[in-house]
C-alpha cells in the first residue's frame, strides 16, 4: 500500500494556479497553495489508517446508548484535544432510554447434526433464560385467524419466522465493480423530478398481524426464542432493532419484556428450515447473555472546533456518524466516515491552517435508528423556517454548510449538489485539484438516508460526497472488518474533505442556499 502512496503526489502550486486561471473567471477561487500542503500532508503523511483501525479494532461496535459507545465518545474527544482542537464536548440532544450491550452469544444446531451455527442478538432484545436446549419449528403467523393454529404449541420452543433467505450469490462471488466513467456520467445528468401528487393513505388490513403483534403473541405463549434470517449474504448476519423499541424510547421495561431474538446467517437458517420441511425434529442451543442498564440517560454528540478569525462567528462543518449496529466494528459504516473526518481535522491542524469561519466537527449517535442525533443538533442551533413552532434560530443564516461521509468507505468520485444548483461553482471549482484523484462528477441529484439530510430538509446546504463501490465491506452486517477496506481510498477522502472545508472556510461568501 506504501509504495502505491507514494504516486500520489500533490500537484505544484503553478499547475493549480493555470488550472485556476483556466477556470471561468467567474468561479470561486482556489488557494493552489494550500491545496499542494493539504495534498502533501493527507497524502504522504497520512495517519486516517491509524484513526480507522483503533477504532475498528480496539473500540469495535458503538451501538447508540451502549457503554461500548461511550467508550469510543471518550477516546475520540481526548484524540481531538491532544490535536489542538477547541471547544471539544460531548453534547447531549435527548433522553435516549436505557443502556443495551450484548456480553455474549452461543449458537448450535445439536440434532440431527452439529454445527456451530453465527447469529446475534436483535439490538434491545432480552437475554435467554441461560443456557438452552430447545426444539426448532417453523412459525408462520401473518393473520389473526393464524393465532389459533399456534396458541399453546410453541411454549419453550425456538420459532423460525422468517421464510428461507435468498443468497445473491452474484455479489459473493464477483463482488460489487468500482464505478465505471459511464456510471459517473449517468449520475451527473441533470434530472429534473415533476413533483407528485401527495400518496393516498393506505388503510392498514386489520386481520394482518404487525411485528410488535406477532412478538407480543410469541412473548405471551412463553417463546424460548425468536430466530430470523433477513440476509442475502453466505456468512452475514443483518439484524437491528426490536419492533417498537423506538416508540417505547428504548426503555429498560421495553427490553426485558420482549423476546430474545437472533438474526442468523442464510446459510445455517435456511439448512434449519429445510430440515424442519422434510419432517425431521431439529434441535438448538442457544445462550444470549444482553447487559441492560437500570436508568435512562442521553444520548450525546461530540463535537469540536478550530476558530476562525474575521468570520469566526459563520460556521462550516464536517461530521459522520460515530454509532453502528453492534454484530462487528463497523469498519465501513461508518468507522470509516469517522476516520476520515478526524483525519480532515489532523490535516488543517498540521499545515496550519487559520480559517475565516470557524470549523466545526461533529460525530453524530442515532444516525441508524433514523438521524437523532443530527435532527436534534440542527433543532437546537439552526432551527428550522419551515416549522413554525420552532423557527429559525440566530445561527441559521451563519451556516455556510455541512459535509458528510457515510456511503460506506470507497473513495470520493464527486459530490452531490442535493438539487442545490446555486451551489455548484463552489462545489465544482473545489473539485478541480482532485480529478488526478478521481474527482469528477458533479450530480444535482439529491441522496438520503444519511445526516447531511437533517441539514437539507431544512433549508441549510448539507452535502454528502458521491462515493465509488468497493468490495469487501459488508455494512449493516457481521462482515464489516478493517480487511475490507484500501487504504488508498480513505486518504484521498480525508484530503478532499479538508481541501473542501477549508475553501468554504476562506471564502468571501457563504454558500448559496437553495432558491426556494
Amino acid at each position: 500500500m506504501l509504495s502505491r502512496v507514494r504516486v500520489l503526489r500533490p500537484l505544484a502550486a503553478g499547475a493549480l494556479l493555470l488550472a485556476a486561471a483556466a477556470f471561468p473567471h467567474a468561479a470561486p477561487s482556489v488557494d493552489p497553495v494550500m491545496v499542494a500542503k493539504i495534498r502533501e500532508e493527507g497524502l504522504q503523511h497520512s495517519k486516517v489508517m491509524e484513526f480507522e483501525s483503533y477504532i475498528a479494532d480496539v473500540l469495535g461496535a458503538r451501538l447508540t446508548m451502549s457503554n461500548d459507545m461511550k467508550r469510543a465518545q471518550n477516546w475520540v474527544q481526548s484524540e481531538l484535544k491532544s490535536m489542538g482542537l477547541a471547544n471539544v464536548a460531548a453534547e447531549p440532544f435527548m433522553d435516549y432510554g436505557v443502556t443495551w450491550d450484548n456480553e455474549f452469544v452461543s449458537l448450535h444446531l445439536l440434532e440431527p447434526d452439529y454445527t456451530p451455527m453465527v447469529g446475534y442478538p436483535i439490538a434491545h432484545t432480552a437475554s435467554t433464560a441461560g443456557k438452552l436446549d430447545v426444539s426448532a419449528v417453523i412459525v408462520d403467523l401473518q393473520s389473526r385467524d393464524d393465532l389459533a393454529k399456534y396458541r399453546g404449541t410453541i411454549k419453550g420452543k425456538a420459532i423460525l419466522v422468517t421464510p428461507p433467505a435468498a443468497v445473491d450469490l452474484a455479489v459473493l462471488t464477483n463482488g460489487v465493480p468500482r464505478l465505471t466513467d459511464k456510471d459517473l456520467a449517468a449520475i451527473e445528468q441533470v434530472t429534473i423530478v415533476p413533483a407528485r401528487p401527495a400518496a393516498a393513505r393506505t388503510v392498514r388490513n386489520p386481520d394482518l398481524l404487525n411485528a410488535e403483534e406477532k412478538m407480543a403473541f410469541y412473548k405471551a405463549e412463553g417463546v424460548a426464542v425468536v430466530l430470523q434470517c433477513e440476509s442475502g449474504w453466505l456468512g452475514a448476519v443483518r439484524g437491528y432493532s426490536r419492533p417498537g423499541s423506538a416508540r417505547d424510547g428504548w426503555s429498560r421495561e421495553g427490553m426485558l419484556n420482549s423476546v430474545p431474538l437472533v438474526a442468523i446467517t442464510p446459510e445455517h437458517y435456511n439448512r434449519m428450515y429445510r430440515i424442519l420441511k422434510r419432517g425431521i425434529p431439529v434441535k438448538v442451543e442457544v445462550d444470549v447473555r444482553n447487559k441492560i442498564g437500570d436508568r435512562v440517560e442521553q444520548a450525546m454528540n461530540i463535537v469540536a472546533e478550530i476558530p476562525g478569525s474575521d468570520l469566526k462567528d459563520e460556521i462550516v462543518m464536517m461530521g459522520a456518524h460515530l454509532d453502528t449496529w453492534h454484530a462487528s466494528p463497523n469498519a465501513s459504516d461508518n468507522t470509516s466516515g469517522v476516520a476520515v473526518v478526524m483525519e480532515a481535522a489532523r490535516i488543517l491542524k498540521a499545515v496550519g491552517a487559520k480559517p475565516r469561519r470557524t470549523i466545526r466537527i461533529a460525530l453524530w449517535a442515532g444516525e441508524e435508528q433514523g438521524l437523532f442525533g443530527s435532527r436534534a443538533y440542527v433543532k437546537k442551533h439552526f432551527g428550522n423556517p419551515k416549522d413554525s413552532t420552532v423557527g429559525a434560530k440566530a445561527d441559521y443564516n451563519k451556516l455556510s454548510a455541512y459535509f458528510n461521509q457515510d456511503y460506506g468507505a470507497a473513495q470520493y468520485r464527486g459530490i452531490y449538489l442535493q438539487g442545490n444548483e446555486q451551489a455548484r461553482a463552489e462545489l465544482t471549482a473545489w473539485m478541480e485539484p482532485f480529478r488526478d484523484l478521481g474527482m469528477t462528477t458533479v450530480s444535482n441529484q439529491g441522496v438520503g438516508s444519511t445526516d447531511h439530510v437533517s441539514f437539507d430538509e431544512v433549508g441549510l446546504p448539507g452535502f454528502q460526497f458521491l462515493q465509488d463501490h468497493t468490495p469487501g465491506t459488508g455494512g449493516h452486517t457481521n462482515m464489516d472488518f478493517l480487511e475490507g477496506i484500501q487504504a488508498n481510498d480513505l486518504m484521498k477522502n480525508a484530503t478532499i474533505m479538508a481541501s473542501y472545508v477549508y475553501h468554504a472556510a476562506m471564502a468571501d461568501n457563504r454558500i448559496p442556499r437553495k432558491a426556494h
